[in-house]
């Protein structure tokens, strides 16, 4: 058994991977950067998951299905455990089952079984990784959101959109044409609110972009794109920019309890953070414009 802890949005997570010759941290190469000693940490884990192909599917007569989804990178099974708890099956892109997850009700304590070759297993456990993030983070007024984000001059800056609209398109145009830019995150930032501020982190999951970063910077605005043939933006009102952020976030519409914190949590964020939709080109002007109107309040 080999235990690993991580710090991902100032959370900590505890991974546990019992003896195996197939399961490892190679499966989590993003995770390195995240990477932390547990002798410098006294706080209790977001949730801690044990890697153990032994770990058995729930008996059928103690779960009832909730739903088969496409999340648009692989079918997901969820069972509601009548005890408590869930079970998910994780399927990769050919419809091949390569993870089981299963977890108590608040997430905070996970097993998990991983099925198939190198490249199944490691794209099953990093689903169950970023399940169990966002759906234990709910909890703590954290958000895992499907955004891009760049950071300029200290603040960082979401773009969210679906996928193929142009998030990272977008930001890509900020890093050319807007100087003091950098990139954060080009999939899946996680956004915490702590002591009423929202904060935007870097997280191990960045989609095809290979941006793994364990940084941090203050909430300067969430900005969905919108594809147009010209450029213009406006600042959402507050049920607009609910309705805008909320289908980003990573959520269990089901579970009243995780599903009525999420919300809570995106209510805190529009309170204190301008939401914006930015019609637009994929060009120089829409990057001109939107870094204009975005940041005019921090100047």
């Amino acid at each position: 058994m080999t235990t690993h802890y991580f710090c991902i949005a100032e959370h900590l997570i505890k991974i546990v991977f019992q003896e195996s010759p197939y399961n490892s941290m190679r499966l989590l190469a993003s995770f390195l950067p995240f990477n932390v000693n547990d002798d410098d940490n006294d706080k209790t884990p977001l949730f801690t998951i044990t890697i153990d192909d032994t770990t058995k599917p729930v008996d059928k007569t103690l779960r009832e299905r909730i739903r088969d989804f496409d999340t648009g990178n692989g079918d997901t099974i969820v069972d509601r455990i009548t005890t408590g708890g869930y079970q998910f099956i994780v399927k990769d892109l050919n419809a091949k089952p390569c993870a089981l997850l299963v977890a108590n009700e608040d997430f905070s304590d996970v097993h998990c079984a991983l099925n198939g070759n190198f490249d199944m297993r490691r794209f099953g456990l990093n689903n169950v990784m970023m399940l169990t993030y966002a759906f234990a983070g709910s909890l703590h007024d954290t958000l895992l959101i499907h955004a891009s984000l760049v950071r300029h001059q200290g603040y960082g800056y979401a773009f969210i959109a679906k996928s193929g609209t142009g998030k990272s398109t977008h930001t890509s145009l900020w890093m050319r044409y807007i100087p003091d830019c950098d990139l954060m995150n080009d999939d899946n930032p996680v956004v915490r609110v702590i002591d009423g501020k929202p904060y935007i982190y870097g997280s191990p999951w960045s989609g095809k972009t290979p941006c793994y970063r364990n940084v941090k910077a203050p909430l300067g605005a969430i900005t969905r794109i919108d594809r147009a043939p010209a450029n213009s933006i406006e600042r959402l009102r507050p049920v607009e920019a609910f309705t805008s952020v909320l289908p980003s976030c990573s959520s269990m519409k089901w579970d009243k309890r995780l599903y009525r914190s999420l919300g809570d949590t995106i209510t805190r964020i529009i309170e204190t953070t301008p939401i914006y939709i930015l019609h637009c080109l994929p060009d120089k002007e829409a990057a001109e414009i939107c870094h204009k109107e975005i940041t005019r309040h921090r100047r």
